[in-house]
C-alpha cells in the first residue's frame, strides 16, 4: 500500500496546507519550519506559498524547485510511520 493519492490542497495562513487524500483523509500539515530554508525562500513571499498545485496527486509542487511528496505529507498528518504505510518494510527480507 502506498500513501492515497492527494485529491484537494489549499494554502491557509502560516505556511499550513489543508490536504484531503483519496482515502478521505483530510486536515492540515503545517509546513512553517521549513519556510526560508534553502529553496524554501521562495515561500517568504506568501503569495509564492499560495501557488501550491497538486501533481498526479502524489505530490504538491510550488515551483520547478520545491516539490513535497504525497507519502511523507499523509505521514505527517497521521502520524504514521513508514511502516505503517508500507507494511512490506516490516518483513524480513528473504535471502536466495
Amino acid at each position: 500500500m502506498s500513501a492515497p493519492k492527494i485529491l484537494e490542497a489549499k494554502a491557509l495562513d502560516g505556511c499550513k496546507i489543508w490536504l484531503k487524500f483519496a482515502d478521505g483523509t483530510a486536515g492540515e500539515v503545517d509546513l512553517s519550519h521549513l519556510t526560508g530554508k534553502g529553496v524554501f525562500a521562495f515561500w517568504n513571499d506568501y503569495e509564492n506559498f499560495k501557488k501550491v498545485s497538486v501533481e498526479n496527486g502524489r505530490r504538491l509542487a510550488w515551483s520547478d524547485d520545491i516539490d513535497i511528496d504525497a507519502d511523507s505529507l499523509y505521514m505527517k498528518m497521521t502520524g504514521k510511520t513508514p511502516e505503517e504505510l508500507f507494511p512490506a518494510l516490516k518483513e524480513d527480507p528473504a535471502y536466495a
